[in-house]
This record gives C-alpha cells, sequence and structure tokens, in this order.
C-alpha cells in the first residue's frame, strides 16, 4: 500500500465560544495527530471550489476528481443500500421528519428528533410499502437511524426540486421551514409526470404515518413522531466516476458505500449498530469507535493487495449539525486515540502516505454545510518535521496552500 485518505465527516469548523474561541479540532486533545501534524504538511482545501457550499456527495465525487453533474445523491444512496436499478427508476435520498399537520405544513425536525431507533424505522417502512398507492410501482427502505432510500421505478424525470428544508443547491445554502411540494424544474411533460407521482405520494404519507401505533407510543414518550418524509437528490442515471480498482475502502454509511462500489473499490464495512433508545450519541459513540477498529482491521487486511485505501468516518459531521462543539471534539479525541495511533506505526513502518482531512465544513454555529474550506495534512515519511498542531488556522498558514478538491491528490504527489 502506498497511500491512505481519511475523510472525517464536516470536519472543518468555526470559532466558538463554548470551546474559548476554539474549533472543536483546535480545542481537541489530539497527541497522535499533533505527532503526524509535525511531520506533515498543510494546506485548506475548498471541496469543490471557493464559495460554493458542498452536500456530501458532491465533495466527494470532487476530491476524487469528477464533475459535479456526474454525481446523483439518490442513484449513490440506492446503490448504497443494495436496491437494484435500472435505467429510468428515479431514486431519491429521504429524511424521517415531524410536521404539525399539512394544513399548516409547520416542519418542527427534519430527522424526527434524531430518536428514531432502527426497529420504528422498519416497522414504518413496512407500513409506506403497504399501504401507500402509486400509479407507478416504489419501494422505501430505511436505511441508518432517521434516513431512508425511495425508489420508483420506470422511465421518469430527476429535474424536479427537493421538498427538503435544508438544501444545498448550486452551492448555496436554502432553508425554510415549511413542506413543500415538488415541481417540475423544466417543460418537459415528463418531468410534470414524475413531480405529480412524488406530490402522491407525499399526500398520503401523513395519513399513513400520524396516526400508527409507533408514533403514537413516541407521543406518549414525550418523543416527536416521524410523520413525514423528505426527499432530495433526485436521480435516474447512474453516476458515471472515474475508476478506482487499486483502492480498497472502509465506508459504512449507503452514500460513501455507494460511490466506492461504483468506482471500483473494494468494500469493505460492518453492521452499524442499532439505536435502541433515544440516546443517539451514545449510538454514535459505539458506531464511531467500531468505524475506527473496522477501519484498523481493513488496512491489516488488505494494505497487501491494494495500492490505496479510503475511510470514511461519518459521526464528525452530526454534532455539526446539532450545535454541540463538546461532542464534535470528543469525537476527535476518540478517533485518535484509537485510529490515528495506529496509523503511527503503520504509515512509518510500511512508508506509507497518509492524507487526513474532512469532505466539507459543518460549522456547529451554523448548523448546517458551509463555504469555509476543510484543513489538509499530508504526512509523509521524508516530510520535513514542521512545529504545527492541525487546525484549521494553521492549515491556512500551511506550505500547501488553497486546494480544490479535484487538484489534491495531484498536489500532494498522492498517487506517484
Amino acid at each position: 500500500m502506498k497511500g491512505v485518505l481519511i475523510l472525517l465527516d464536516g470536519l472543518g469548523d468555526l470559532p466558538v465560544a463554548q470551546l474559548e474561541n476554539k474549533t472543536p479540532l483546535e480545542a481537541a486533545n489530539t497527541p497522535n495527530l499533533d505527532f503526524l501534524a509535525h511531520r506533515s504538511d498543510m494546506g485548506c482545501m475548498y471541496p469543490v471550489r471557493q464559495g460554493f457550499v458542498p452536500e456530501s456527495d458532491e465533495a466527494i465525487v470532487s476530491i476524487f476528481g469528477n464533475d459535479l453533474i456526474s454525481s446523483s445523491r439518490g442513484q449513490l444512496e440506492a446503490k448504497g443500500a443494495d436496491l437494484k436499478l435500472t435505467r429510468g427508476d428515479l431514486a431519491l435520498r429521504v429524511n424521517f421528519a415531524t410536521i404539525d399537520n399539512p394544513k399548516n405544513g409547520n416542519i418542527i425536525d427534519r430527522r424526527a428528533g434524531r430518536t428514531l431507533t432502527t426497529e420504528e424505522a422498519q416497522i414504518l417502512a413496512k407500513e409506506i410499502n403497504t399501504k401507500i398507492k402509486l400509479s407507478s410501482d416504489f419501494i422505501f427502505k430505511p436505511t441508518i437511524q432517521h434516513r431512508g432510500v425511495l425508489v420508483i421505478k420506470g422511465g421518469l424525470s430527476d429535474n424536479i426540486s427537493s421538498n427538503d428544508v435544508n438544501v444545498y443547491e448550486s452551492g448555496k445554502f436554502k432553508e425554510t421551514r415549511k413542506i413543500s411540494f415538488c415541481e417540475a424544474l423544466d417543460e418537459e411533460e415528463n418531468s410534470q409526470h414524475t413531480a405529480n407521482i412524488i406530490n402522491e405520494f407525499l399526500v398520503q404519507i401523513f395519513d399513513v404515518l400520524d396516526k400508527h401505533p409507533v408514533n403514537e407510543q413516541r407521543r406518549k414518550k414525550g418523543l416527536m413522531p416521524a410523520n413525514y418524509l423528505l426527499i432530495r437528490g433526485a436521480g435516474i442515471e447512474i453516476p458515471k466516476l472515474k475508476i478506482y480498482k487499486k483502492w480498497t475502502s472502509m465506508v459504512y454509511m449507503p452514500l460513501e458505500i455507494g460511490f466506492a462500489k461504483l468506482c471500483g473499490m473494494n468494500v469493505e464495512t460492518f453492521e452499524y449498530p442499532k439505536l435502541k433508545g433515544i440516546d443517539l450519541y451514545k449510538n454514535l459513540y459505539e458506531g464511531l469507535e467500531k468505524a475506527c477498529e473496522a477501519s484498523i482491521k481493513m488496512l491489516k487486511k488488505t494494505y497487501k493487495n491494494y495500492d490505496y485505501a479510503y475511510i470514511h468516518i461519518k459521526e464528525t459531521d452530526i454534532p455539526g449539525h446539532d450545535n454541540k462543539p463538546f461532542e464534535k471534539k470528543e469525537m476527535i479525541e476518540v478517533i485518535d486515540k484509537i485510529l490515528f495511533k495506529f496509523l503511527i506505526k503503520f504509515a512509518t513502518l510500511n512508508n506509507i502516505k497518509l492524507i487526513i482531512t474532512g469532505d466539507h465544513s459543518t460549522p456547529c454555529k451554523l448548523k448546517a454545510h458551509s463555504a469555509d474550506p476543510v484543513p489538509v495534512l499530508f504526512f509523509s515519511k521524508d516530510t520535513i518535521p514542521h512545529e504545527n498542531n492541525f487546525n484549521e488556522k494553521n492549515a491556512r498558514n500551511g506550505t500547501l496552500g488553497k486546494i480544490e478538491g479535484k487538484d489534491l491528490f495531484k498536489k500532494v504527489g498522492f498517487l506517484r
């Protein structure tokens, strides 16, 4: 193996008062990451380009050298969820959400309070697949926590708007607190037909979910009902991505699994811990430790057979969306104690290069993705030592300068 790429989802952040005007990365106690930073070059990366607020799929495909038009969030998620697609099937990423009622249309929470258990999601998905009637066949599959994938079969258009309240369109962040119907984005008859089918689905979803026993029990416990669905990332074409057959990967969210599969990578994964109670962050820490341990196992297993490895750690993004800087800081420290500690010895003994960065910034104070650059660390055994810790401030002054995602590998000589 020649190199390992580690993407910490949503890593970039802004200083916050809770951490004495530091970012979570600056405030974290990371002796192993600091050891690597002293022997690395640093820079800051705009995953797509300056001023662009990327969704996760846009960031990843750009970092791996693809054009944005190659990406389709719904198609990648469906591939990662092992749903079989044929050309023209419309795939969409879905969130279980909470609204007050369709008449008022107020969105209370776009993730149903982040407390939807795996079992509850599976029960509600069965109800959706059984009770909703459309003129086209469809399948809805829950994936992890509040997430799911919707596939509507046959000859449809993906030139339709999202009904999600928290979307990133053409690199700009848009938010609303009211539910809306999907609209055709062109004058084509098929686009309007597709929008009509999705809206037919949305009209029924509240009646199917709101009074379901799962949601009645959730209300009795003081939890938000999962009584609506928000959709985004419409796609009908399987993305054409650059092929990386000499790569192995550790990925465990549907988006990243689908991406790695379509790039031709070897895919190693693990079963994410089921969310059984209302403590999401306990579940996230369990998942994070398991992800770090599974990444180490993957590297030990595959480093003799592949030239490069891609590791994607999801959990660091979530406290950014929830404005929880202490939790983001602690997650970085967990990764340092397990994964980065292993990587020091692994990379040094085997003369392996490391890139440690994020796919995008998710500042806690914004509770959303931003156009801020992410810090980049490039470790090579032969790098002259620097007296720097790895954080946003030092990265901006680093020797690598400013990088666009598509130029990352070339800039650091990663694929040589």
